[in-house]
């Protein structure tokens, strides 16, 4: 048969009331959609993202069922970059501090996502004006990585200006020696410039202590 263009595949999802099936079901169904040959296009699969996860993600007051979370890694696990550019993306861009779904997006970073995938967030969250939502997501992406990507002087600069007590000298995580993901370095440097523009607003944040620490430990050989 023909495939089903965006239109046609929304009133479809519509009529089939996906967005709100149970939730039982809807891992059923995700099931059903992994086993699908050919596999779906970019489009179909940015379609079933909205009408399958949107709603239900930015409506969630608490943590997901074990049901909504088997059915979100499923998909993700084959159709994760439209995943990404339609829910995370709308997760990010939601205003309101979003604690529940931002707990989602950072559990399906360290869990989930594949590795083009979870750069894809990264560049998703420098794209907007940082804020505490934001710089968990950035401190997930880089429980991801591994030590690697050379930093240019300036970034060397920044990090030192900004190394915590015994930062530099501590061992790296036993998550850090287990995967072998490295940031590109321009990804890498457009993080760490964001870190700096950003500081004065984060003097007394937490969240963004957080982060510079993460990425001294992560990236530790190149800042020593």
């Amino acid at each position: 048969p023909c495939p089903l263009c965006c239109p046609q595949l929304e009133g479809l999802c519509s009529f089939l009331q996906l967005s709100t099936c149970p939730e039982h079901l809807l891992v059923r169904f995700c099931g059903w959609l992994l086993a699908l040959t050919p596999d779906l296009s970019y489009t179909s699969a940015a379609v079933l993202a909205e009408q399958l996860f949107l709603k239900r993600v930015l409506s969630l007051a608490q943590p997901p069922s074990r049901h909504l979370m088997a059915a979100l890694a499923s998909f993700c696990s084959k159709y994760s970059q439209p995943f990404c550019r339609v829910l995370v993306a709308a997760v990010l861009r939601e205003p309101g501090e979003g604690a529940e779904q931002t707990k989602l997006v950072c559990e399906l970073v360290e869990e989930c996502l594949e590795p083009d995938s979870v750069r894809l967030v990264l560049s998703q969250v420098l794209e907007l004006p940082l804020s505490e939502k934001l710089l968990p997501v950035a401190q997930a992406v880089l429980g991801r990585q591994v030590r690697g990507p050379l930093l240019s002087p300036p970034t060397r600069g920044f990090l030192a200006s900004f190394s915590p007590a015994g930062a530099r000298t501590g061992s790296p995580s036993l998550l850090v020696a287990l995967f072998q993901e490295v940031l590109p370095p321009e990804l890498f440097d457009l993080l760490v410039l964001t870190l700096c523009r950003q500081a004065p607003a984060f003097a007394t944040s937490l969240n963004y202590a957080k982060l510079v620490t993460a990425v001294l430990t992560t990236y530790q050989s190149q800042v020593s």
